[in-house]
């Protein structure tokens, strides 16, 4: 089951309400996107934790074969 853009970003923003972000569907698809996330939480977080902290947000979108999200390609950083 493909997913919308809105669908990510509000998700995303349930934990990160303050955070920046930018979803971008890269195939065309609903299934292939790029997401780039600028929140202050991420501050003294290393980019894997800053990335996991996103995927949770997801709530198990992304969770195996039968995820509604096939793709994420992520970038995660705190605000300059």
């Amino acid at each position: 089951m493909a997913m919308q853009a809105q669908e990510i970003e509000d998700l995303i923003r349930e934990t990160f309400p303050d955070a920046q972000i930018t979803i971008t569907d890269l195939a065309g698809d609903g299934n292939h996107y790029a997401a780039e996330v600028i929140d202050a939480a991420f501050a003294g977080m290393n980019r894997v934790q800053q990335q996991r902290a996103v995927y949770a947000a997801l709530k198990g979108k992304m969770d195996g074969p039968n995820g509604d999200l096939h793709a994420l390609a992520l970038t995660t950083k705190a605000p300059a």
